[in-house]
């Protein structure tokens, strides 16, 4: 049997006194012996759970009531002792003890039920009697399980009359006393879901029913309402919501934004009416550092709404510590928790809970106050400053209030348009506050992405914490050690893509966008230290804050003076949207068919039915390029489906789920939607391709996952950095060091490794590891206090950072203290600081370390010739002059060689050496320690001993070069390149995906993963999506705008090698796609189904191209040209004098208006051109100097660009053809391993990636 989803209804239960006690003091009160009424005991006297219908039981039934009495097995009633006597109950109706023992012995209560406390909570309060009706009150309750898993639920207390009882039974008793009583009784609906308005409408519209109908039929109303909430299918995650009618008004259940975002039904402004801005903000700041936090009210109702809106404030750390919002009034003793907790009580109860314990943060929601149990001011650390400022100007902005918004409207006739309306417009407030609290979490948090080692998960805490402002130190050392942010933390180390995540991308500052693609040590650039002013901690505080912040154009002055005087008008606010505004698609509703009458099993499959109907008529109805609102349509259908065990049609619903949606794709219903297959079924599933491949798809998912979870059993693990407390040979220190977030590259770090062991055993021991760590971040703290005015400020790039500081030594051009930067040497002055340039490293001739005479003695200094100056600078470095000429060659070197190769990559390779060899002969205090930190002169040393030759050719045409594996561990091979207008994507090995700015070359988006296997193609199909073809037979889609991969095309058996566009006889677009068994698909793009499939006799079919009406097809032992039905038109085998040799072809390119097709192969250096036409020989050939084999190819004007390897050694070459008259014009040098890809970037520049041992990515400029 399949799992079956939830629905909206998990239970109701029934709760009240038992009729016994209210029959024993009615009896009382008629007789005039009535005393006060005091507090009666609640219990459970009904419990209601699907199923409610089945399809045994409905055989053995009439259609006539709701409910008939074989399904009593799914209702609770109280069990009464069976030696009771048998006679009337208070309603009147018979209880006879065999009835009730026989009828309990097979009635069930559900497993995930625990009724021991639910009468308390639904009378929190207590339960009494009234001498007059009251009105229905509500309130709401969170149950959570030891697993940390919550249910909900929404209680109507409501009145009865007791008289109505006792009348209907004792109609001839003279009555003594007219006085009525009225005793209360709760019903609560439980659900999994937080959805607090819906149910409580729902539960309005039972109490209506109630009041109606008759008091013998109170049972059956509940019973009925119960079973109708059951049918109701929850909404997927998205713009689709689900709406159904249980009279008199019409319901709406709202989905989720996103996957890993929540249910919110309730409204979000509630703690805003509640609290001051800088109340909540004290609220927010205790959840945050976990304290033991109780919410007061004297309104049961507003203790959880206002405790589930603070927790949906923290999105998306979530609570992970006990979470009772409603304590009833016997469970005050849960106050005295160990733990931390998030609980709530009747302010009755202030006095008695403060008295209790001390400990206590206490939360009056109806004043708005919060102070603690041992003190009436509450000291805890607060939110960082900047931080609660921007959120204090955005919350402000909000229009809270909802007259505001009727101000210009009628009042209407039509109540449930007036709910829509309220509805629609809680929607959007909640979307603004929503947005403003992770903003808030977002500014809180930001900076800690760049403390995070993702290959070790390693977390630098203490260095996290050094760079805090002193004013925040306290603040983040408690949260830093609590349960919610270790959570978070490991959502970051995983890269999950949540709200936060694209957030922090969309409100990302430029530089430090910029700043990732170094590998640097951490050091903010000048003018922002200068924007901040590190000159004092008051001028500190907005630079963590995104470009979502207002204001950021205004100068430094005014910035800060907008940060620290009192706003006192709304023209210093700023709208709640600004800079948050994202694209949000406009939500649907699907309303649900009306309920059937009889819940009879062949009724309800017909309401089943009839929801199916009206799905096909919305998908129809859909444009097939809405495929978001199509995936929620087919997941509905599908949940459908699946409840009413049509299983094969609800699996073809999830196999279009996948394929349009993978985002919201349920794999564990479907699992068990396939495991529960009959044979017979199983059979016809066989029988039919699609759903076959989709089946053994879903088998292999989860058998990878299950892999993945034995091999990552410690993913969820969070490691501090800690010095090691232990001797370290070579492995444990390249860890170390790694982890320690100093250096990634694996090489550099061994040169440090052979430095600090000169002289020694091999081995590094705890101590000096310790004075090692302690002075390169004490040389990183230094330069982070420089503080530069203006008019130094001036002669430097926004970009540069002061990384290095001498002492104050005299010079030839005055003294003042040398500051080094990543672009040049300059002296800082003393006195009043001034400027004066020493040199830019790529204007340094020589550098060396002389002697200068004082007095008798001769000082050691340090002499720099500079290109274009007279002049040598002649500095008296005294005891540093070593270390600074170590350093200066180095940065020479450095610049030199990233000058050559256009890559920036080696100054900054440079620049980290040279602070490794100052920390080194810090660290090491002895005579060899300018010999040790030589070790790390890596580019002097090529400078000294390789000639640093680029050829003049390669040097001209040579732009730029990056990195895509920066952010990893080690290199990675370049599988495929994509320019899209503005965007660089590059693939490399395991589905990993790095987005550049085109304008810049700098990284916005690292690492996005698409799949686990190797991504062999890609293809910009229109300006929204990006199609990935991958080895493992998905075609994966990106959307560009959200860089999510949602949709997949899963119809390829075997590897995707190759996509092309086209356009059909209609011109319409259409896709192409190819695997590596022959197979060629051609795709609607519109609504992504296959139109047409063939499949080629080949060996391994490489790539695929469209050229007038038809497709040319590269297979490693032919080139074909194919219709487009797939008939063969023309092969081209490889060459004879080729076949011997084991050649494969790896490449071609089509030259249409030459009438030609060029073709290379792996193992050799010969360029073959076909003409179209004739496809039994090339007739013309190019050998390519010095190559062992081509791989990629790609036309840029009316030259050939090829890609491949040297023969004389394993260096990857790019050769430039003319391509009329098949000539070699240019043969390029730029990379270290084979050239893999090739793309062109609007005829502008053409680009080419290497393999592994090189990883990077060159930027050509075209002729």
């Amino acid at each position: 049997m399949a799992e079956l989803p939830s629905g909206l209804l998990e239970a109701c239960v029934v709760v009240g006194a038992s009729n016994e006690k209210l029959r024993e003091i009615y009896q009382h009160h008629q007789h005039g012996n009535s005393k006060e009424l005091s507090l009666l005991e609640a219990e459970v006297l009904q419990v209601h759970a699907p199923p409610f219908v089945s399809k045994e039981t409905n055989s053995s039934q009439a259609i006539g009531p709701a409910f008939s009495r074989v399904q009593r097995r799914r209702s609770f009633i109280k069990k009464k002792k069976r030696d009771c006597p048998t006679e009337k109950s208070v309603n009147g109706e018979s209880a006879k003890c065999v009835e009730a023992s026989s009828a309990t012995e097979d009635i069930s209560v559900p497993k995930d039920l625990d009724l021991i406390a639910l009468p308390q909570l639904c009378f929190p309060g207590g339960l009494q009697l009234a001498n007059e009706q009251k009105e229905d009150s509500y309130h709401f309750l969170v149950f959570t399980d030891l697993f940390g898993n919550r249910t909900h639920g929404v209680v109507v207390q409501h009145y009865r009359s007791v008289q109505l009882y006792h009348e209907s039974s004792a109609q001839n008793s003279p009555r003594r006393n007219s006085s009525r009583l009225y005793a209360p009784f709760a019903i609560c609906i439980i659900s999994k879901f937080p959805y607090y308005n819906a149910l409580r409408d729902c539960l309005s519209c039972l109490v209506v029913q109630l009041r109606l109908g008759r008091q013998s039929e109170y049972e059956e109303t509940v019973k009925e309402v119960s079973a109708k909430l059951s049918l109701v299918p929850l909404p997927p995650p998205g713009q689709l919501h689900v709406s159904f009618s249980l009279r008199p008004l019409q319901i709406v259940l709202p989905s989720r934004e996103a996957q890993d975002r929540p249910v919110i039904d309730i409204n979000l402004h509630l703690p805003l009416l509640c609290f001051t801005h800088t109340t909540l903000l004290q609220v927010l700041s205790c959840l945050l550092q976990e304290q033991k936090v109780v919410l007061l009210s004297s309104d049961w109702a507003r203790l959880t709404l206002v405790a589930e809106s603070l927790l949906l404030y923290l999105q998306p750390l979530s609570w992970q510590q006990p979470y009772v919002p409603v304590l009833a009034r016997g469970m005050l003793d849960f106050l005295m928790a160990p733990t931390a907790f998030l609980m709530g009580c009747h302010i009755s109860h202030i006095e008695e809970v403060s008295a209790e314990t001390d400990d206590l943060i206490l939360v009056n929601l109806d004043d708005g106050s919060i102070q603690t149990s041992w003190a009436e001011q509450i000291d805890l650390p607060c939110i960082p400053l900047a931080a609660a400022e921007c959120f204090v100007s955005r919350a402000e902005s909000l229009q809270l209030h909802y007259d505001l918004e009727l101000c210009h409207t009628g009042l209407g006739t039509d109540a449930n348009e007036r709910r829509a309306h309220r509805r629609n417009w809680q929607h959007r407030l909640n979307t603004q506050i929503q947005n403003i609290s992770l903003e808030l979490v977002l500014n809180i948090f930001r900076d800690v992405q760049d403390y995070l080692n993702y290959e070790h998960r390693v977390f630098n805490s203490e260095e996290f914490l050094r760079t805090r402002e002193p004013g925040e130190q306290t603040f983040y050392k408690t949260v830093l050690d609590t349960h919610i942010f270790h959570s978070f933390l490991r959502d970051r180390l995983n890269r999950k893509m949540d709200a936060y995540s694209h957030m922090e991308i969309n409100t990302r500052n430029s530089v430090p966008r910029n700043r990732v693609m170094t590998d640097s040590p951490r050091r903010p650039p000048m003018s922002e230290l200068s924007r901040s002013g590190y000159s004092g901690p008051e001028h500190r505080l907005s630079r963590r804050l995104g470009a979502s912040l207002p204001n950021l154009d205004q100068s430094p002055a005014d910035s800060l003076t907008t940060l620290y005087t009192h706003r006192l008008s709304s023209l210093r606010k700023i709208s709640p949207d600004t800079g948050l505004k994202f694209h949000q698609k406009a939500v649907k509703v699907f309303r649900l068919p009306e309920f059937p009458p009889p819940l009879a099993y062949h009724y309800v499959q017909n309401y089943y039915s009839d929801m199916v109907v009206s799905l096909e008529k919305a998908i129809g109805a859909t444009p097939p390029d809405d495929s978001s609102l199509l995936a929620r349509y087919h997941y509905l259908r599908g949940l459908v489906n699946t409840v009413s065990n049509k299983r094969l049609d609800a699996l073809e619903d999830f196999q279009s789920l996948y394929k349009t949606d993978a985002e919201i794709f349920p794999p564990q219903m479907v699992k068990s939607l396939v495991d529960s297959l009959p044979a017979s079924e199983r059979a016809q599933a066989e029988r039919r391709p699609e759903l076959k491949h989709f089946i053994s798809r879903i088998k292999r998912d989860q058998e990878r996952e299950r892999c993945r979870n034995d091999n990552k059993e410690d993913e969820g693990a969070i490691k501090r950095f800690k010095l090691p407390k232990k001797h370290m040979q070579l492995e444990e220190f390249v860890k170390c060091v790694q982890e320690s977030g100093m250096v990634k590259d694996q090489g550099t770090i061994r040169s440090l490794f052979d430095a600090l062991t000169v002289g020694q055993q091999k081995q590094v021991g705890p101590d000096l590891f310790r004075v090692f760590y302690t002075i390169w971040k004490e040389t990183e703290a230094e330069a982070q206090e420089v503080c530069l005015p203006a008019s130094v400020l001036e002669h430097l790039e926004p970009s540069e950072c002061v990384f290095k500081l001498s002492s104050s030594v005299k010079t030839s051009r005055g003294v003042g203290k040398i500051a080094m930067t990543q672009r040049r040497l300059f002296l800082l002055t003393d006195g009043r600081p001034g400027y004066v340039e020493v040199a830019q490293y790529r204007d340094i001739e020589d550098v060396k370390v002389s002697s200068a005479p004082f007095m008798l003695l001769r000082i050691p200094s340090l002499k720099l010739r500079v290109r274009g100056r007279k002049e040598t600078f002649e500095a008296n470095l005294k005891t540093e002059a070593e270390l600074w000429n170590l350093m200066v060659k180095e940065m020479r070197a450095g610049r030199s060689m990233a000058d050559l190769h256009k890559d920036p990559q080696y100054m900054q390779q440079a620049l980290t050496n040279a602070l490794l060899m100052d920390a080194v002969v810090g660290s090491l205090q002895s005579n060899k320690a300018i010999y040790a930190a030589s070790k790390l002169s890596h580019f002097d040393r090529i400078r000294t001993e390789v000639p640093m030759m680029v050829p003049q050719t390669t040097a001209e045409v040579l732009k730029h070069k990056i990195n895509p594996s920066l952010e990893l561990a080690t290199p990675h091979a370049v599988d495929a390149l994509l320019y899209t207008p503005g965007q660089l994507w590059v693939s490399v090995s395991g589905g990993k995906v790095m987005v550049f700015d085109a304008s810049s070359w700098s990284i916005t988006h690292t690492c996005l993963q698409v799949g686990t296997a190797k991504l062999n193609c890609m293809l910009e199909v229109d300006p929204d999506q990006v199609w990935m073809g991958s080895e493992d037979s998905v075609i994966y889609i990106i959307t560009v705008a959200s860089m999510v991969c949602k949709r997949q095309l899963t119809e390829h058996r075997t590897e995707v090698t190759g996509l092309t566009l086209g356009a059909d006889k209609y011109s319409q677009k259409v896709a192409y796609s190819c695997s590596v068994e022959g197979s060629v698909m051609l795709w609607d793009v519109a609504t992504l189904q296959v139109r047409k499939q063939f499949r080629l006799s080949c060996d391994r079919l490489l790539s695929i191209y469209n050229h007038n009406g038809g497709l040319w097809c590269c297979s490693r032992d032919s080139i074909m040209e194919v219709w487009r039905n797939g008939s063969l038109k023309h092969r081209m085998s490889l060459p004879e004098q080729q076949k011997g040799a084991g050649s494969t072809f790896s490449s071609i390119l089509l030259l249409p208006e030459l009438e030609e097709v060029w073709s290379v192969c792996m193992d050799s250096g010969e360029v073959c051109v076909w003409h179209i036409k004739d496809a039994t020989r090339p007739y013309h050939r190019v050998e390519l100097q010095d190559c062992s084999g081509c791989f990629c190819m790609i036309r840029v004007k009316n030259k050939v660009w090829i890609g491949g390897v040297a023969r004389s050694s394993p260096k990857g070459k790019v050769y430039i053809l003319d391509a009329e008259r098949h000539l070699v014009l240019k043969e390029l040098h730029g990379h270290a391993d084979r050239v893999t890809a090739l793309c062109s970037a609007e005829d502008r520049y053409a680009l080419s990636g290497a393999g592994k041992r090189d990883g990077k990515v060159a930027i050509w400029k075209v002729e």
